[in-house]
């Protein structure tokens, strides 16, 4: 394998709700999850950016990411992502410095363009214009967190006048940058040329077409050769769509009615992602597990899939699951916690030493039997002595002296 000792869990939380629940409480199903995750020892949560389309309806991932970590210990909250073209890059920087302060370094900043035209075409954003846009937002970030002299800059959409971050972020020299990439070279070419970790959001296999993630790779190598960068593939993480159950038949069952509606409903209806697949809506899962876009399943379904994604992309670093709400309340957490304790420990070395030492017992077992056994038999040896030596020298009863009857002189 080409991953790393220990790969790192989190999730991408956009996230996705159904139009007929109560949002107020479906945000508060996210913030505990969050926490539900934090228990479990899931490594980051990415939470999205979103104004439009209904489903993703967290419009500001900091706020978000605020109460999380008030709520949370140790888990690490990203951005995934904040479209950098809907804010002047001087606010992004001190609202992102400020949040490491309050997390004391728990946060990461994931950007990119803006995922969804609805979002653009309400702000007035031409959609051609977000890639170069958010890459000259982000080179503004980065200097008003590393430079000390004030920026003065007109840009093509934004003007800086002796602008500095007068607070500078608590982690140095700033929090991880992580830059999202989907189908398209661009994301791996701009996660190159800021030497970042990136994101790719998109696994999914279509008809002959395997997601070609070594050439991607080589793209983000080769963007970071020709801007003096470095990227590092085990920082790199995928996103994969994941349910887990006790059997691969309960999981597909559990999932079935509600991972078609995700698909039907949000990607070709909201989003007009054309689909390969034509078939019923509740046969929708049954094709993207067969041809491996996601995972539905058990636990060791799980870790092929992770085998198979290490092949084909030349390792990675982090893998991220999808956030979804595919079956009840309880059976997501449950999918969860399957991940955590029996993915999780295959990809992280942790039971490494609990397999050696068991292992060692086994083999040893004969050998310390006959010393149990041994130490029995002087254990008993022992006890029988003392038994035999206190029977020889117990004491013989004698009378107690009588007492005196002469009463003492007054």
């Amino acid at each position: 394998m080409s991953l790393p000792e220990r790969l790192k869990f989190g999730i991408f939380m956009a996230p996705f709700h159904m139009q007929n629940e109560n949002p107020t409480a479906s945000l508060q199903r996210d913030l505990e999850l969050i926490q539900h995750l934090d228990r479990l020892g899931y490594d980051e949560a990415w939470i999205g950016e979103h104004h439009s389309g209904g489903w993703e309806i967290i419009a500001s991932p900091e706020m978000f990411m605020g109460i999380a970590a008030e709520r949370t210990r140790n888990i690490k909250l990203g951005s995934g992502v904040v479209s950098l073209p809907y804010h002047h890059p001087l606010m992004v920087a001190n609202r992102f410095a400020l949040l490491d302060h309050l997390t004391r370094g728990r946060i990461m900043m994931g950007v990119g363009p803006g995922a969804l035209v609805g979002d653009a075409y309400m702000l007035g954003i031409t959609p051609a214009t977000q890639r170069r846009r958010m890459e000259e937002s982000l080179g503004i970030i980065l200097r008003l967190w590393t430079e000390d002299e004030p920026i003065t800059y007109e840009g093509e959409w934004f003007t800086l006048r002796e602008a500095r971050a007068h607070l500078k972020p608590y982690t140095r020299p700033h929090p991880l940058i992580a830059v999202a990439a989907s189908q398209s070279p661009s994301g791996m070419i701009t996660g190159g040329k800021f030497g970042a970790t990136i994101l790719s959001l998109n696994t999914v296999r279509f008809p002959g077409l395997i997601p070609d993630h070594k050439k991607f790779w080589t793209i983000a190598e080769e963007s970071a050769a020709q801007h003096g960068q470095t990227v590092n593939r085990h920082d790199w993480g995928l996103v994969l769509h994941v349910h887990l159950a006790d059997s691969r038949k309960e999981a597909i069952e559990q999932a079935r009615e509600k991972a078609g509606m995700y698909q039907r409903d949000y990607f070709e209806k909201t989003l007009g992602v054309e689909s390969d697949f034509k078939g019923p809506r509740d046969q929708i899962i049954d094709y993207m597990v067969e041809n491996g876009s996601w995972c539905v399943g058990t636990p060791d379904d799980l870790i092929a899939h992770i085998k198979r994604l290490d092949e084909e992309s030349g390792g990675f670093g982090r893998l991220l699951l999808q956030a979804t709400e595919w079956g009840t309340s309880e059976q997501v957490d449950h999918s969860y916690e399957l991940v955590a304790r029996y993915v999780m420990p295959h990809f992280q070395g942790s039971t490494k030493s609990l397999d050696v030492s068991q292992k060692w017992s086994e083999e040893m077992e004969p050998f310390l039997n006959s010393l149990r056994s041994k130490a029995m038999d002087v254990a008993k040896a022992d006890y029988l002595a003392r038994m035999k030596a206190g029977s020889k020298t117990k004491p013989s009863k004698t009378k107690a002296p009588a007492k005196s009857k002469t009463k003492a002189k007054k």
